[in-house]
């Protein structure tokens, strides 16, 4: 890029002060901040980000079970609902008295306390040891053990994965355990539910069941103290015979039986007497025809085998004669007969007197039977009624104890079906999802977090750093000085995603020249620097040592793009190299090997040898040529004849050591004025202004000051965009 005055002297034109081609515009101090530091900023951005995203990696998956109960009304079968019961008792509907109780020791050791929970408890601790699994590899021993054997280790172990809350303003209670597995998470959380549950059932319930034991005890006292009055009664009873019958006391059934049997045994003796009487009477009249003899069947059926026999005797005797031997059988046959009937005759009539006798003989027994029968039954009655006080106390004790047991059943009747002030809304799930790390939230808040920390540190950074930035710092200490900014030249090439460069590669002056001739930025500092030094003017500038507080701060660069910028504008210039220690003309100005300055100034070439045309034709070169680790300590005590020698020439830039060096001072004395540059970020305001001041004390006079490499406030898509804008 090339400036024309279009017709203007350089002297018509007013020096600028304190330009700055990147002031910060109202409202961006922090995106410039952000810009200047994004080195800082990625940096910790990208390590924060990375720790998440190995945490996310290396975190083991937790997952949450949660149930859920509520705190209801007071329980029905509850009559003590008064204000006073109610601060005595507690209000059973206190969240804060019941989160506390449901993270009490008590009710977590009621959970672990149930089947398989503290298994559960134990691979939960093996799962999530962590560092643990190490220590057990190094011959340690493993906290887990210990949680086995001590009760409190292992509530404590619980309690840090349990999480107990309110939802919301209801009065819901959420429980929640978190394991690395989720059938345990599931578990332990729904046996610290039903836990609680029970515990709440146990506590409304305590009074109830201390009633029912101390009622179940008394049925248990009444019932031994009835099985042995009962055992003593029965006891007295058979001694006493007191036995009962089918409808009576023993004894008195003994004796109705037995005055039946003397009613019987009377009624046969009295017959056995008729029948006696009747066989005596007939004595006279012969016992074969009296009723008692003849209810005889053998006696009736002699009879009838005698009439039997006196008919055939009689006809035999019609018949035969008294003489037949036939009448003779017949009458043996007879007497036979009678004799027969004679006899049972006498045996009925000696059976009647037997029959008599004994039925005599009975009643007589059975008249002292009962009599004996009457004496017990009489004793029986007065026995009976010295017992009846025990049987009443028994039946008394026996109705007692079935009062006592209906009470006792119905208390464990309500006690089993107390519910108390605590419902259950909802066992805990089976979790699919992983509570934690969740992949989006996490990476978000990783995101949020590096951009917070880098943005941060990037500010503070900036903020606290006390280096030349730009300018402006210059120009508020310098005073009339022309203070300008160089901006930082980067290739297009080497960009991460259009912001970050590549600060590793250092491009080679050739490449920066070019890239200052294109920058408009750059372009409008040099014509600055241009404006400043009246080149061809009496009280201009011809000859201008550039100097730096320090190397690397882009001097070299200044003086060649000063010097392009002057052939551009039709000036006659000469770039002399006077820095011993980093000669570079050579390479920046593709210039070939041979003698320059020190054989100028030692007289072993011409100076019209030494000095060598570049690509430009109205600039020209004097490297510091080929005898450079041999020159003399100092050049600026005999550049002056070279100095003179270059009368021809508009404007001589010297490429000069740093400013602490004592060439420097020396080739400051020599030129019309100093150039001095400063890299932004390599010292502070003052650190230059002394560096000046010191040069100028060694009789050289200021032209101005420059910033090298400032880095641009806005990034290169917010230039973009503002000049879409505009």
């Amino acid at each position: 890029m090339a400036y024309d005055n279009l017709g203007a002297t350089v002297s018509d034109l007013e020096p600028r002060r304190a330009t700055s081609y990147a002031a910060d515009p109202p409202g961006r101090g922090l995106l410039a901040a952000l810009w200047r530091r994004k080195v800082i900023f990625v940096v910790i951005f990208i390590t924060i980000l990375g720790a998440f995203i190995a945490a996310l990696l290396v975190l083991p998956v937790q997952y949450m079970a949660t149930g859920s109960v509520i705190v209801a009304e007071q329980e029905p079968g509850d009559n003590n609902s008064s204000a006073v019961w109610a601060q005595k008792a507690g209000d059973p509907a206190d969240m804060e008295s019941q989160l506390l109780i449901i993270g009490s020791s008590r009710v977590l050791k009621a959970a672990i306390a149930s089947p398989g929970i503290l298994e559960l408890a134990l691979q939960d601790c093996a799962a999530s040891k962590g560092i643990g699994a190490l220590l057990e590899k190094l011959g340690r021993r493993s906290g887990c053990d210990k949680l086995r054997e001590d009760s409190d280790a292992l509530v404590e172990f619980v309690r840090t994965r349990y999480s107990i809350g309110n939802v919301g303003r209801s009065r819901v209670i959420g429980i929640s355990y978190q394991s690395t597995r989720p059938e345990i998470a599931q578990r332990m959380a729904n046996a610290l539910i039903a836990a609680f549950l029970d515990d709440q059932r146990a506590n409304l319930s305590s009074g109830r069941q201390h009633a029912a034991d101390w009622l179940w005890a008394e049925v248990h006292r009444l019932e031994t103290e009835l099985r042995d009055d009962d055992g003593k009664i029965q006891e007295y009873k058979r001694k006493k015979g007191l036995a009962r019958g089918t409808n009576a006391l023993i004894d008195s059934e003994r004796l109705t039986s037995l005055t039946q049997q003397l009613s019987t045994a009377e009624a046969t003796r009295a017959e056995a007497s008729a029948r006696l009487k009747e066989i005596t009477a007939n004595k006279g009249k012969g016992l074969a025809d009296s009723p008692a003899v003849l209810a005889s069947r053998s006696v009736s059926d002699l009879k009838q085998q005698i009439t039997m026999i006196e008919i055939r005797l009689a006809s035999a005797r019609t018949t035969l004669g008294d003489r037949h031997p036939a009448m003779r059988e017949l009458e043996q046959e007879r007497d036979i007969a009678q004799r027969r009937l004679a006899a049972e005759v006498a045996g009925v009539a000696a059976a009647v007197k037997r029959n008599y006798e004994a039925a005599n003989s009975l009643v007589a027994s059975l008249k002292a039977k009962v009599e004996g029968a009457k004496t017990e039954v009489g004793d029986a009655m007065i026995d009976q009624g010295s017992i009846e006080t025990l049987v009443h106390g028994v039946d008394m004790k026996r109705r007692q104890y079935s009062e006592l047991y209906k009470r006792a059943s119905e208390l464990d009747a309500d006690r089993r079906v107390l519910n108390g002030s605590t419902r259950l809304v909802g066992l805990a799930e089976f979790p699919n999802q992983p509570y934690f790390p969740k992949k989006l939230p996490f990476l978000a808040a990783g995101l949020t977090l590096a951009t917070l920390l880098g943005a941060t540190a990037a500010i503070l950074r900036d903020r606290f750093d006390k280096t030349l930035r730009g300018s402006a710092e210059l120009a508020a200490l310098a005073g009339d000085a022309l203070c300008v900014e160089l901006p930082h030249l980067r290739s297009a090439h080497g960009k991460l995603f259009g912001l970050l460069e590549r600060r590793d590669r250092a491009l080679p002056l050739k490449a920066l020249t070019k890239l200052a001739e294109s920058d408009e930025p750059a372009q409008r500092a040099l014509f600055e620097i241009y404006s400043s030094a009246r080149i061809g003017e009496a009280k201009g500038s011809r000859i201008i040592a550039v100097t730096s507080p320090a190397r690397g701060d882009g001097k070299t660069f200044l003086t060649l793009a000063l010097a392009h910028f002057a052939a551009t504008m039709g000036h006659r210039v000469l770039v002399v190299e006077c820095d011993r220690a980093n000669p570079c003309f050579e390479s920046a100005l593709d210039l070939e090997h041979g003698p320059g300055l020190l054989e100028a100034l030692d007289a072993t070439s011409p100076l019209r040898d030494c000095v060598t045309g570049t690509a430009s034709r109205m600039l020209d070169a004097l490297p510091l040529g080929a005898s450079g680790k041999a020159a003399p300590p100092q050049i600026g005590k005999r550049i002056e004849t070279v100095v003179k020698a270059t009368r021809d020439y508009e404007l001589v830039l010297l490429d000069c050591p740093p400013a602490d060096a004592l060439d420097a001072r020396l080739l400051a004395r020599q030129a019309d004025s100093i150039l001095f540059c400063a890299r932004a970020g390599g010292c502070s305001a003052e650190e230059a202004l002394a560096a000046t001041e010191g040069l100028t004390a060694s009789g050289g006079r200021l032209l101005g000051l420059v910033v090298n490499m400032t880095e641009r406030d806005e990034a290169p898509f917010q230039q973009r965009f503002s000049r879409v804008t505009a």
